[in-house]
């Protein structure tokens, strides 16, 4: 009895002494899991009065990727384009057809003042007409920055990929070429780029699911330097790779239709992979429980899956246990959000305004939930025991963590939102189409 309560004593002192995290260095934070704790939260919030408002900034031209922090620094990136008003369609519907814009276009890198919205400095690091067109919800500024504190990633598809330092000094580009993720069955309908680049030990990784050539590579952050790179045969893809440590691998872990899977970290080495699901992969995989979780949703095909940490090889997705597959669900799928694993759960809201929450080591569902009628594009993130979930319209709900579902308040932005939101030291920080806003 007495070393449990020592133990427990020392975990309180512990989780009392652990400050706020300041930084959201990458799409969905730090180790890519979209929680942010040690730090109070808001609940309610009103733009049209100010009710919580910290800050509200315009931001030029038209990007869909998401905000990242580093300290009292906040960066963002944008495509401005000399004619197109940057118009997005909402909604649910299934049009293939992309946006007929020629007009030139600049792709800068902003940042802010994390503290009061104050824009320090914007780079272009590029100008021309976009190589490839954009989807009507999509944007030529999709993939969402990352830092390691001393260097900015920007990815930004045909117009190539960036490393800045956070005075906003181009350090080193590589060119790729036109990188075409379009719908595979038809190639004329162009979508633009959306995976978005990963930092981790000095590295940086970027997966390019494309209809020629796809690759997944590493790069020195220090020089550029290609360490490795890996041919994929998939679809297009618009998912961020997942780096994560287990307990004998570092992994770089992606979501596809016909390759899903892992990669060994320093080598770029295969170590497992799975088949078959939506053929349109968006959602980044999820890691947890010695589980990794993937999703994907389209083409008649919803499933959720969760693959052991310890397995090599291929996994079937086949109505027989196969080796490596902990469990599946079938039809729970999402098409564009990330899900969210926190608090012993596992978060799973869909494009058509359902979500469903799951134990995440059965499987099982605790329940579901329908949160409005409208569509839903930007992943859920969590903190202070809450759950924040925008829709396109841009309404975030609140929802209680837990096994029961409980909505503690819908809020407005009043303006379309389709980014993630970050979060650092008590603020959330959302990218609308037109705006920043910071919300304490």
């Amino acid at each position: 009895m007495a070393r449990w309560i020592i133990c427990l004593f020392t975990a309180v002192l512990s989780a009392i002494a652990q400050p706020a995290d300041k930084n959201w260095p990458q799409f969905r934070g730090r180790q890519a899991n979209g929680i942010a704790e040690g730090q109070e939260l808001p609940v309610r919030w009103d733009v049209k009065t100010g009710e919580n408002i910290k800050w509200r900034v315009a931001v030029p031209g038209l990007g869909l990727s998401s905000p990242i922090v580093w300290g009292d620094r906040l960066f963002l990136t944008t495509a401005v384009s000399e004619a197109d008003k940057g118009d997005l369609r909402l909604g649910l519907y299934g049009d293939v057809a992309p946006v007929d814009d020629e007009s030139e276009h600049v792709w800068k890198v902003l940042c802010y003042r994390r503290s009061s919205g104050e824009l320090l400095w914007e780079r272009e690091v590029h100008r021309g007409v976009p190589k490839v067109k954009r989807h009507t919800k999509s944007s030529h500024a999709n993939s969402t920055l990352a830092t390691d504190g001393e260097r900015l990633v920007a990815f930004f598809g045909s117009e190539g990929l960036y490393c800045l330092d956070l005075t906003g000094e181009v350090l080193w580009t590589k060119n790729f070429g036109a990188l075409d993720a379009g719908y595979f069955k038809i190639p004329e309908a162009q979508w633009e780029f959306g995976n978005s680049p990963v930092v981790h030990s000095g590295h940086a990784i970027v997966l390019a699911d494309v209809q020629e050539n796809s690759f997944l590579a590493s790069y020195r952050l220090a020089d550029g330097k290609q360490v490795w790179r890996v041919r994929r045969s998939d679809v297009p893809t618009w998912g961020t790779p997942l780096v994560v440590s287990t307990a004998d691998s570092t992994q770089v872990v992606v979501n596809g239709f016909k390759h899903a899977g892992g990669y060994d970290f320093e080598t770029g080495e295969e170590l497992w992979r799975v088949e078959g699901g939506g053929d349109i992969p968006v959602p980044t995989p999820v890691s947890g429980h010695g589980l990794f979780y993937i999703t994907n949703s389209h083409g008649g095909l919803a499933p959720l899956y969760a693959i052991s940490h310890k397995h090599r090889g291929v996994v079937k997705l086949t109505r027989e246990r196969s080796a490596g597959l902990a469990w599946i669900a079938r039809r729970l799928g999402s098409y564009m959000q990330t899900p969210l694993l926190y608090g012993g759960l596992l978060y799973l809201p869909r494009w058509n305004g359902t979500m469903a929450c799951l134990r995440p080591r059965t499987g099982e569902i605790v329940y579901r939930q329908r949160l409005s009628p409208g569509a839903f594009t930007a992943s859920p993130v969590g903190g202070d025991g809450k759950i924040y979930i925008g829709s396109e319209e841009g309404e975030v709900h609140v929802i209680a963590a837990g096994e029961t579902y409980r909505l503690l308040a819908t809020n407005p932005l009043n303006e379309p939102l389709l980014a993630t939101p970050a979060i650092s030291q008590g603020v959330l920080f959302f990218r609308t189409a037109r705006s920043l806003i910071a919300v304490e």
